[in-house]
């Protein structure tokens, strides 16, 4: 079979005897579904993976209540991670390849998890955020939600020039949120109002006896580090500074309300037909200063500490208290949800998705995967640049033993062959020898692997010469409802041509 390269191409499942018995089980099965992204909380960021500072109670007993993917992958920051996971497909491919200036939207012609869940029967929500268009075309009550509360730009407060932006001067503390088509002023703690929303509307579906959906999606613990101060005070003094304190402290209440959201599906009566997925967007942001698991790299790089993430699937019950070791990814989410939940397979979704099921391995089918490559690229290059120009820049490729790593974010022009550095991953997961001299065949078939990946990705990066609105969209749906602006100090921050800051 051929393979799609850096993803996995779809796999049709045969009537073998040990995939029927799979059949009987998993397939089709239709659970609750409630899935977890947390923002810049790393894989190290866990009590239960050996940080020896930070406290996790809540997310350690999910864990061993888990089925475990202890080498799964995501994207090195963001909104490329999200966009993997709602069509299956490389975020390049959808048209992500930054977090902001147009190329953090959603390709319109994806079709998204959410809208094929539609199609067998889900009530979908989403609560934090979505970091995948603010335009009205882009927001998720047009790609496959029907419940949306959400905050703008890729976290609370944040603006950019063009369309990526939040409510101006908005808080972690009584944000102003969209609730489905209006702007409402709120009370509390961003995550503990994500998470009481999504609880309040999971018993709604339950009361109408409707299956669901829900993605809880917090912005915590990306920074601004601002925790709740009796949680950064748990903190404060064991760690390095004060923003890692906060940043734990964030973690503490996310873990909190995850033992709440847990206590709720029993009051509900539900726990046993809801799957809970758990996992971070992207490498740690702070954490790597206190513990990183031993991997190399924190977010924003192609190290396996920049893309590691948590892979928590906890069913009781149904799905057993095992892990597996097999690389896999974010990629891999929309067809394992297809198959849980009995999506029906449109030849729109078979051209697009390249992740496989891993519900044979979530069923404890141990058998060795099929070859495949995945592909690390940070993407982010200037605006108005060549992508060409970076096409090995940041980047880096991996099978199940080789990882191929070009840590240099510089362009590459004429495309020049970067210095490649080589890692032996079965003895060597924290990249610390690199052996590309050693293996000179490996180099050269990995490399000619990516340039291949990257000539398909080309004809599908849409949003590089975009030119978005003047003013971000949530800011004008708020003056629009309640009043004031656009300053000229409004147009300065959001407008490039009227002297935009350089950016961080």
């Amino acid at each position: 079979m051929k393979l799609s390269l850096i993803s996995f191409c779809f796999f049709v499942f045969t009537a073998i005897s040990c995939y029927a018995e799979q059949e009987s089980t998993l397939l089709r099965t239709k659970p609750n579904i409630i899935l977890i992204v947390t923002d810049d909380q790393g894989y190290g960021d866990l009590s239960a993976h050996g940080n020896p500072i930070l406290k996790t109670p809540h997310l350690d007993k999910l864990r061993g209540d888990s089925f475990r993917f202890l080498d799964f992958h995501v994207s090195p920051t963001c909104a490329p991670t999200r966009s993997a996971l709602f069509t299956g497909r490389h975020e390049f491919k959808n048209g992500i390849t930054h977090t902001i200036l147009e190329r953090e939207r959603l390709a319109l012609d994806a079709v998204t998890l959410p809208q094929a869940l539609q199609s067998a029967s889900y009530s979908t929500g989403i609560f934090g955020k979505w970091h995948l268009g603010d335009e009205d075309e882009y927001l998720p009550n047009r790609r496959g939600f029907h419940e949306m509360y959400i905050h703008g730009a890729g976290g609370i407060g944040q603006s950019f020039p063009g369309s990526c932006g939040d409510v101006p001067g908005n808080s972690y503390f009584d944000p102003i949120l969209l609730h489905n088509d209006r702007l409402v002023k709120t009370e509390g703690y961003c995550t503990d109002l994500f998470f009481k929303k999504a609880s309040d509307w999971i018993a709604d579906q339950v009361a109408e006896e409707k299956r669901f959906f829900a993605y809880i999606a917090t912005n915590a613990p990306h920074s601004p580090y601002h925790a709740k101060p009796d949680d950064a005070a748990i903190y404060r003094g064991k760690v390095p500074n004060e923003d890692i304190a906060n940043f734990f402290g964030m973690i503490h209440n996310i873990d909190e309300n995850i033992g709440r959201l847990r206590e709720r599906l029993k009051e509900l009566e539900i726990e046993r037909n809801t799957l809970i997925v758990f996992m971070n967007d992207n490498g740690t942001a702070a954490g790597h200063g206190v513990f990183n698991a031993g991997m190399r790299g924190a977010k924003g790089t192609p190290w396996l500490g920049g893309t590691r993430s948590s892979s928590l699937w906890c069913w009781p019950g149904v799905i057993a208290n095992q892990e597996s070791a097999d690389m896999v990814a974010h990629i891999d989410f929309f067809s394992t949800i297809a198959d849980l939940a009995g999506i029906e397979w449109t030849e729109q979704m078979r051209s697009q998705v390249e992740g496989r099921s891993l519900v044979p391995l979530l069923q404890g089918v141990q058998e060795k995967s099929p070859h495949r490559f995945l592909v690390t690229h940070v993407g982010r290059w200037p605006k108005g640049a060549k992508p060409d120009d970076y096409k090995y820049s940041a980047a880096s490729i991996r099978d199940d033993r080789w990882a191929l790593v070009n840590p240099n974010g510089k362009p590459l022009p004429n495309q020049e062959t970067p210095a490649w550095q080589l890692f032996d991953l079965s003895n060597d997961y924290a990249q610390s020898r690199d052996v590309a001299s050693n293996h000179p065949e490996i180099v050269r078939e990995m490399h000619s692997a990516m340039d291949k990946w990257w000539e398909e990705c080309k004809p599908k990066m849409v949003n590089e010469q975009v030119t978005g609105p003047k003013l971000n969209p949530f800011a004008v749906r708020y003056w629009n409802q309640f009043g004031g602006g656009p300053t000229e100090e409004d147009y300065k921050r959001m407008d490039p041509a009227r002297g935009w800051p350089p950016r961080k």
